[in-house]
């Protein structure tokens, strides 16, 4: 097991998750269009609510790829992370919404897992991670997000605690 390998993936989910928390807090609401446009499901419920926005989606992609170079990766390998982040992270959103939370509703490992698994996964061979590396990843990425987020809120970084 390659303890560099996993903190180095680590390090870039951190950039994608972390970049439009802080794009948040320094911009607020400027240029932070609802990546939906406010469209709605078949269901009625939003598509995937108002804190995903295009704003956020980019920024996560591109610190992601400005992380990856003095991490020794190529920038394209950070910004497929940074993608595949975002999709995951677009598609927990899509998941809440379908069971009725709210934006900022917690939702433990929901909230988490997709984020990290899918870019790990889908980047795999990109980062030299296997199987046992991305499970651990994932869940010290999950343990971490919930630390990080608590850290944040008291920093009045984010709105929530989680």
């Amino acid at each position: 097991m390659e303890i560099w390998l996993i903190l180095r993936a680590l390090a870039l989910l951190a950039a994608a998750n972390g970049a439009p928390v802080i794009a948040k807090s320094i911009f607020g609401r400027r240029c932070a269009w609802p990546l939906d446009f406010g469209a709605r499901f078949v269901d009625g419920r939003p598509l995937l609510g108002p804190a995903k926005t295009i704003r956020g989606i980019l920024l996560g992609t591109l610190a992601a790829a400005v992380v990856a170079v003095p991490l020794g990766l190529d920038w394209t390998t950070g910004g497929l992370v940074g993608m595949a982040a975002m999709a995951g992270d677009l598609l927990s959103s899509f998941v809440k919404r379908r069971f009725g939370l709210r934006s900022s509703d917690e939702a433990p490992g929901l909230d988490q897992v997709p984020e990290s698994l899918i870019p790990l996964v889908v980047c795999r061979s990109l980062l030299g991670l296997d199987f046992a590396e991305i499970l651990l990843a994932t869940g010290l990425f999950w343990a971490g997000e919930l630390v990080v987020s608590h850290l944040l809120y008291r920093l009045g970084l984010r709105d929530r605690p989680y």
